[in-house]
């Protein structure tokens, strides 16, 4: 029998179109079809250049495409033109709000009809109620109440489409905004006139070092009191395992006698692990320590170019698996608390379910903390994502060989421009104000790349198509199902997370069966999540669901638990405790004898790869 042609070498460097090829899909009974792989194209020559143009059209628009977003106003105006009822409708509301804007300035002492939205922060200076900037901030706030309404859900218009819209309008206004502009800003105004202009001077030594640093892709060193290894990152331990994809850090245990069965944690590769031990009053890890846990974390390098090739399998196999397997020599004979954050616990979440499929029983509980599985509702993130936009992120990765964190951070900043954008802008160019050094300010600024072939698999396989909880998402060739964890979860939610909503955390309770905690807390994505105990102003719901229990639907579970004052923290540690076996003497520092001795001490190397 006559051997198949070998496919021609790729050419170094460069990604081939992703495809559906690379993500095996096995269609179990009943399941849609997948797409269909897209051909391969006659003229590789002629499709470089295409990609090599598009990846320069990508840098200068910042890996935004601009097709969805003129499709999105296309779709809007053209249900628009043929609802002449709403048409009438936009017309009375405009005219509403001119009357309220009419009787304000005929009553001044009267109370603005229009309130800035709750994260907005660029009215707070109390000037702005006094004339004339309480009537161009009235008349701002006006036509954004109009735009909200014109750009709220019609008959026919696709809800992305009308997310989109309202985006877009959302951007354009926040532009235009009296706060951006020194002469109609009485805050700046009050700042010149105080320091004679030195506010706009220094301002402008601000923006000319912020401009300087973006295109030359310098990095400020770490302000004084904040340097990683010392002051953040610094709980004791040792570099046990590493590979070219990660590092594992064993903790130093704090405690005589631990629990029996250890942590292993797998943070996202979108971030540095240090978010899980920022200071030592906040983190995480040491708490853990403290409880008389033995604790393990999974620090991920910062991908070069050499590694655009590195996939999800990758980052599961290579990454969570070995670590599990480090772990379980280190202290063998015992179940692991596995815990995932983020994209760390989407990839965890996997990782369980083939394990579970497989009959791997290492596991003895799950722990995601802002993790989602499925993507129906992923926020306001999804407006950024269709074929188009995946395709020109595609073309963006293509030369470079990965995503660069400063090209993410844009999109998640335009999600609330308001306040990432603007706020900061005119405190920082406008009012000559340094940024106050935070520790999750610093490790904010501590930016991380995604390797070009993980990233397309992530967003294609979970965000567009939502394979993972549609039965479609398939490990080594066979399709997993998050049914089959039998291990305890318990997943945390947080109450204003823009990157995974809690309502769509919450989903994971649709898509298992087993033994499941949940909570709800207080905060943002990473604020919510580092909730230690003494935060003022903090609370949490929490609930327990039975293995085999009946579905409740997120608004009714609301409904019925009311929060609780304080951190979630001590309850998730009595969860531990609970199913952490029983207490024994504190473990040596690895296992030299297995090939996992000490390497290097904590927080390790690959937490410094710029």
């Amino acid at each position: 029998m006559t051997r198949p042609a070998k496919r021609p070498a790729k050419p170094k460097n460069r990604l081939d179109p992703p495809g559906m090829a690379q993500l095996p899909v096995v269609s179990a009974p009943g399941a849609a079809m997948p797409p269909r792989v897209p051909a391969q194209p006659t003229a590789p020559a002629y499709q470089h250049f295409d990609r090599a143009a598009r990846g320069v059209m990508a840098r200068l628009s910042g890996g935004v495409s601009s097709h969805a977003f003129i499709e999105a106003w296309s779709d809007w105006a053209q249900h628009m033109a043929r609802s002449p009822g709403r048409q009438l409708e936009l017309v009375e509301h405009a005219q509403q709000n001119a009357l309220k804007l009419m009787a304000m300035m005929i009553t001044p002492e009267a109370e603005a009809p229009f309130a800035p939205k709750a994260y907005d922060r660029r009215f707070n200076h109390p000037d702005w109620q006094k004339q004339p900037f309480r009537m161009w901030q009235q008349g701002f706030l006006a036509v954004q109440d109009w735009w909200d309404h014109a750009t709220e859900p019609m008959r026919g218009l696709r809800p992305e489409d009308a997310e989109r819209t309202r985006f877009l309008a959302r951007q354009m206004l926040d532009l235009a905004a009296p706060s951006n502009f020194p002469m109609l800003n009485p805050e700046i105004i009050e700042a010149t006139r105080n320091s004679g202009g030195r506010n706009l001077t220094d301002g402008l030594a601000h923006f000319t070092r912020d401009v300087t640093k973006t295109l030359t892709r310098q990095r400020d060193p770490a302000p004084k009191g904040y340097e990683i290894g010392k002051d953040l990152a610094c709980t004791p331990g040792q570099v046990v395992f590493r590979n070219d994809l990660f590092e594992l850090i064993q903790y130093s245990p704090q405690t005589e006698q631990v629990h029996a069965r250890p942590i292993l944690i797998v943070p996202a590769w979108i971030m540095k692990y240090y978010i899980l031990d920022l200071s030592p009053h906040n983190s995480m890890v040491r708490y853990l320590v403290a409880e008389g846990f033995t604790v393990f974390m999974i620090s991920w390098c910062n991908p070069t170019a050499s590694q655009a090739e590195l996939s999800l399998e990758d980052y599961r196999k290579r990454g969570v698996m070995a670590a599990l397997d480090a772990v379980c020599a280190i202290m063998p004979d015992t179940p692991v608390h596995a815990v995932g954050y983020c994209l760390g616990g989407t990839i965890l979440a996997i990782t369980a379910a083939s394990m579970a499929r497989d009959g791997d029983a290492r596991l003895g509980s799950v722990t995601l903390m802002a993790a989602q599985v499925d993507f129906i509702e992923a926020g306001e993130l999804l407006m950024f994502l269709d074929e188009s936009q995946i395709a020109f992120l595609e073309d963006l990765m293509w030369e470079q060989g990965y995503l660069d964190r400063p090209q993410m951070a844009r999109a998640f900043a335009a999600i609330r421009s308001e306040d990432l954008i603007y706020t900061r802008n005119v405190q920082r160019y406008f009012l000559g104000r340094d940024d106050l050094p935070s520790d999750i300010g610093v490790w904010n600024a501590d930016t991380t790349r995604m390797p070009a072939r993980m990233h397309s698999e992530y967003l294609r396989a979970l965000f567009l198509e939502n394979r993972l909880t549609a039965g479609r998402f398939a490990v080594e060739g066979r399709v997993i199902a998050l049914k089959d964890i039998d291990a305890p979860l318990f997943v945390v939610g947080t109450e204003t997370d823009h990157i995974a909503p809690w309502r769509s955390v919450y989903k994971t309770q649709l898509f298992t069966d087993c033994d499941l905690t949940f909570v709800l807390t207080k905060g943002g994505h990473n604020g919510g999540i580092l909730s230690e105990p003494g935060h003022k102003g903090r609370h949490y719901r929490i609930s327990h669901r039975p293995a085999g229990a009946l579905y409740l639907g997120p608004d009714a579970w609301l409904d019925q638990h009311d929060p609780k004052p304080g951190s979630w923290w001590p309850d998730w540690a009595d969860w531990l405790r609970a199913r952490g076996g029983e207490m024994v003497p504190a473990p040596a520092m690895g296992a030299p004898e297995k090939g996992y001795g000490p390497k290097i001490t904590a927080p390790g190397s690959y937490v410094f790869q710029p």
